[in-house]
C-alpha cells in the first residue's frame, strides 16, 4: 500500500501550513513512505555512499565538506544514513538525525548489515537536541530543509551547534524549479506558477489535514537565513546534468537537467 493510500491523501492544496503541523505531516509522510522509497531510490543512493542529489554528484568527488577525518559530523534529515555511514569509512564520527523512525529503522537495519553502525537521533531540524558548538561539520543531501515551515531556524540551530569554522552543506531543490509542475517529460517544461509564491504545497486528507508539505524559498530568502544566522556561503554549487546520465529520478530526468537546474548546494561556514 502506497503511503497516499495509508494516510488517507485526498486531494492538493496551496496554503499556509505552521510549523506544528509540517512536522506531523513530514514525520507520518516518511513513516508511511520509508519501504517504497528506498525500494524505489536505494540503489540510487547505496548503502554507504554520499550522493548529494540526483544529478549523481557524490561527496567523494566534489569534497565540499573537506578533510571530515577526525571531524565530528552531523547530518540533518538523513534518511537511512548512506551518507553518515560513508563519512564513517572516511575516518569521521558522524551523527545521523531524522524525524522519522521509519527511515530509522532502515539506518538501523543498514548499520548493521554493512558493519558501519552510526549515533541515530529522532528529531526535527527546528529544534536540534544538541549542546552548542557540539559539532565540527553539519551537511544534509535533500533532507529537512525543503519540509519546514522555519528554516530559518534551522540555519540558526545548525549555526548554533557548529563550532568556529565548521562547515554547513545542505542540497535542496533549486528554488526555480517551483515554476513548474513535478514531471520528468515534456509537460514540466511549461511555467505553471510563480517563482515568487511562497504559498506552500500541500496533500490533504479527507478531513483537510496535511499528509505531505513541501515549502518553497527563493534563492533569496536561503542567503538571507543564513547571513541572519551568522553563516559565511562560500559557495552556491549549482550541478549540471552529466551528458551520459539517462537516470529518471522523481522529477530530475535528463530532459531538463540540460536545460535548467534541478538543485542547489549552499556550501557555508560558521566564523
Amino acid at each position: 500500500m502506497s503511503a497516499e493510500e495509508l494516510l488517507g491523501t485526498a486531494g492538493v492544496a496551496r496554503r499556509e501550513v505552521d510549523s506544528a503541523e509540517s512536522e506531523r505531516a513530514s514525520r507520518l509522510w516518511w513513516d508511511a513512505d520509508a519501504d517504497d522509497y528506498l525500494a524505489e531510490h536505494g540503489r540510487d543512493i547505496g548503502e554507504a555512499d554520499f550522493v548529494w542529489c540526483p544529478e549523481g554528484l557524490r561527496e567523494a568527488d566534489a569534497r565540499l565538506l573537506g578533510d571530515v577525518a577526525g571531524m565530528r559530523v552531523l547530518e540533518v534529515g538523513s534518511g537511512s544514513a548512506p551518507c553518515a555511514r560513508w563519512l564513517a569509512t572516511r575516518g569521521a564520527h558522524p551523527v545521523a538525525l531524522d524525524l522519522s523512525a521509519g527511515m530509522l529503522r532502515h539506518a538501523a537495519d543498514l548499520g548493521a548489515a554493512t558493519g558501519l553502525v552510526v549515533p541515530l537521533v529522532q528529531a526535527g531540524a527546528e529544534r536540534l537536541p544538541f549542546a552548542d558548538a557540539s559539532f565540527d561539520a553539519a551537511c544534509s543531501a535533500f533532507g529537512a530543509v525543503p519540509f519546514v515551515a522555519e528554516p530559518e531556524r534551522v540555519m540558526r540551530e545548525v549555526a548554533r551547534v557548529l563550532r568556529p569554522g565548521g562547515r554547513w552543506v545542505f542540497a535542496v531543490n533549486h528554488p526555480m524549479r517551483w515554476m513548474f509542475s513535478d514531471d520528468p517529460g515534456p509537460d514540466g517544461l511549461t511555467v505553471q506558477q510563480s517563482y515568487f509564491d511562497r504559498t506552500p504545497y500541500v496533500e490533504i486528507d479527507a478531513g483537510g489535514h496535511a499528509t505531505y508539505v513541501e515549502h518553497h524559498r527563493t534563492l533569496g530568502d536561503r542567503v538571507r537565513d543564513l547571513v541572519a544566522a551568522g553563516l559565511v556561503l562560500d559557495d552556491l554549487v549549482e550541478p549540471e546534468w552529466p551528458e551520459d546520465r539517462e537516470t529518471v529520478w522523481g522529477q530530475w530526468s535528463p530532459l531538463r537537467g540540460r536545460l535548467f537546474p534541478g538543485t542547489a548546494i549552499f556550501v557555508t561556514h560558521k566564523p
